[in-house]
């Protein structure tokens, strides 16, 4: 029988009650791969920006899908593929009112397997249009989710078209936490991401409101980056670092949630499926 060293066992109880270990895997939930990215970043050196940065998986969307399909092609066990309904870029006020965007979404729904549709633009009464009514239903008829950069009324006016829709919340609206709090309430169907936010961490730990939020809701929260733009792909690494640091300053049941399983639950409910 092997006995262990009082010291030894105080070491081995100060690790494991670490809130969470610096090599924490993380799944951005917010990545674009677009046409201007593909010279500056060829397929091949941006997938292993993704795998250095060490994430378990990807979201990749992009104007055209053409970009998320040369990503996913070649690494599908890493890229979680979305569908964007944008071209090319310059179509995020435009595609509003662009019946033409309803046919190549229902197009490549059939052609290819994505967990949603997004990231997409719009605000308040926009949901109203004929486009979105459709691509909220078509989100509802594929079972997958919709990734949408919008307002609080755009949350309430997508609901009120699907009450069980999939909502993920890009940059979770710029809302604060009070704001984002009775959305969250009233909505179990809706995940927030934090991509292109900083305001929750003060050197290096969630501050406390936003941790507040963050215990009420362990199960809500995403992380991203958020690769709108070429330049953005060299702070992928940095990002999922940093996010590594301040999820140390949270309880490591909740600092995994947010890191990859909260990502890992909106994957299982939509289940990459088409409808029979």
């Amino acid at each position: 029988m092997i006995r262990l060293s009082k010291f030894t066992l105080s070491l081995f109880t100060l690790l494991i009650s670490l809130p969470v270990a610096a090599e924490l895997s993380i799944i951005d939930a917010h990545i674009h791969y677009s046409h201007d990215a593909w010279s500056l970043l060829p397929p091949q050196k941006a997938i292993k920006i993704l795998r250095d940065a060490g994430l378990k998986k990807a979201f990749v969307s992009s104007s055209s899908d053409e970009g998320t399909q040369k990503l996913y092609a070649i690494a599908p066990d890493l890229v979680v593929p979305v569908l964007r309904p944008y071209r090319k870029r310059g179509e995020t006020g435009s595609w509003l009112r662009d019946d033409s965007i309803i046919d190549m979404l229902s197009n490549r729904l059939k052609q290819s397997r994505y967990a949603g549709i997004g990231e997409f633009h719009a605000s308040g009464d926009n949901i109203e249009l004929p486009v979105l009514q459709k691509v909220i239903d078509l989100a509802k008829h594929y079972g997958i989710f919709l990734h949408a950069h919008v307002d609080s009324d755009a949350i309430h006016r997508i609901f009120k078209r699907n009450p069980d829709a999939l909502v993920l919340w890009a940059h979770s609206g710029f809302d604060d936490p009070d704001q984002l709090r009775p959305l969250l309430e009233q909505y179990p169907n809706l995940w927030a991401d934090l991509a292109f936010r900083s305001e929750y961490v003060l050197e290096g730990r969630v501050v406390d409101e936003w941790r507040t939020l963050f215990i009420e809701y362990p199960e809500r929260f995403v992380l991203g980056t958020d690769t709108y733009t070429p330049d953005r792909w060299f702070d992928v690494i940095d990002n999922a670092n940093w996010s590594r640091g301040w999820l140390q300053s949270l309880p490591q049941p909740l600092a995994e949630n947010i890191a990859f399983r909260n990502a890992e639950a909106l994957l299982e409910r939509v289940g990459f499926g088409h409808p029979e």
